[in-house]
């Protein structure tokens, strides 16, 4: 029986698999190696063949996948000399959105992001990643901070969504998001927007306007979830499938239209599978994007970036 981390169209793979670790208890009494070569010959190309073939809804699954790389993974592994920094000195601190001072190379950077949690007593710390107002206003925090400083600035995209509640509208969500991308648009340093799960609505493009916006390659990024889009069109959520093919929310498709600027290659499988690989990737891409936005006047910085986003509100019939 698959584990509760295997997604369905994983579930072959897995069967699969669990078959060779068989076979290998049987090895040191039975000459099978020939059959188990054979047999892991024949995952890797199952597994090739799943990945290079994963429908829309598919992606949203795998960038939902509990055992996937969160902010605070990137964090430690691509970057040196984090320092946290907590509270919008206003109301309090929100742990889903983590961010602070940080170095990669010999650059130093503002880094913030949305953080899930990896169990239930984590996931309640954290919100399950969906941030308050507050949240969004620590994030304007690090963002004057950075521009003082004069210091670029990388953001991790990973939420399904603000916060909804009450209390949330209360203290004023739709203003503090508003906020953000009013002095994002602005801000005079780069900014790196780096897609790495699920960007969901106004609670993803509350910390994603920036220079550049990349996006792994089975994350998603829309104005809704497939889930809701269903429950709004068809009454129901068993439509999801049909409302991730529809909405197009994946990396090609965003590249397409000209909101994704890059899409960052993943291990077969996702990156979960593999986040040592997932990390070197990562780490060798803000590398790279750094260093071109580092040659780029200030002025033009800001001058490319709100073209960027007047052109997404921009069509011909």
């Amino acid at each position: 029986m698959a584990s509760n981390s295997t997604l369905d169209f994983e579930k072959p793979i897995v069967e699969l698999e669990k078959k060779i670790a068989e076979m290998r208890s049987l090895a040191d009494t039975l000459d099978i190696q020939p059959q188990i070569e054979e047999l892991e010959q024949q995952v890797e190309r199952l597994r090739s063949e799943i990945y290079r073939n994963l429908t829309r809804w598919q992606r949203v699954q795998i960038a939902r996948h509990p055992d996937r790389p969160y902010t605070l993974d990137y964090i430690t592994h691509c970057l040196t000399d984090f320092v946290e920094l907590h509270g919008d000195r206003n109301f309090r601190d929100d742990p889903a959105i983590v961010g602070g001072l940080a170095s990669i190379g010999d650059t130093r950077v503002v880094v913030v992001g949305h953080q899930k949690g990896r169990d239930t007593k984590s996931n309640l710390y954290r919100n399950f990643g969906m941030p308050n107002p507050e949240g969004y206003r620590k994030a304007h925090r690090l963002f004057s901070l950075a521009e003082r400083f004069s210091l670029p600035v990388i953001c991790f995209l990973d939420t399904p969504g603000a916060y909804p509640g009450l209390e949330a509208e209360e203290r004023g969500q739709a203003e503090a998001i508003a906020r953000n991308l009013f002095q994002m648009a602005a801000l005079k340093v780069p900014i790196i927007i780096v897609i790495i799960g699920e960007g969901a609505s106004g609670g993803a493009l509350g910390i994603g306007v920036g220079d550049r916006i990349l996006m792994l390659e089975n994350a998603w990024y829309s104005v809704i979830a497939p889930e809701s889009c269903s429950s709004i069109l068809w009454r129901s959520w068993e439509y999801k499938e049909q409302a991730a093919e529809a909405l197009k929310l994946t990396a090609p498709d965003l590249v397409d239209v000209g909101i994704v600027d890059r899409i960052i290659p993943e291990p077969v499988g996702g990156a979960h599978r593999d986040p040592e690989a997932m990390f070197t990737t990562m780490q060798s891409v803000l590398r790279e994007e750094l260093s071109v936005l580092g040659s780029i006047t200030t002025s033009d910085l800001v001058t490319k970036r709100r073209k960027k986003f007047y052109a997404m509100g921009v069509w011909t019939e």
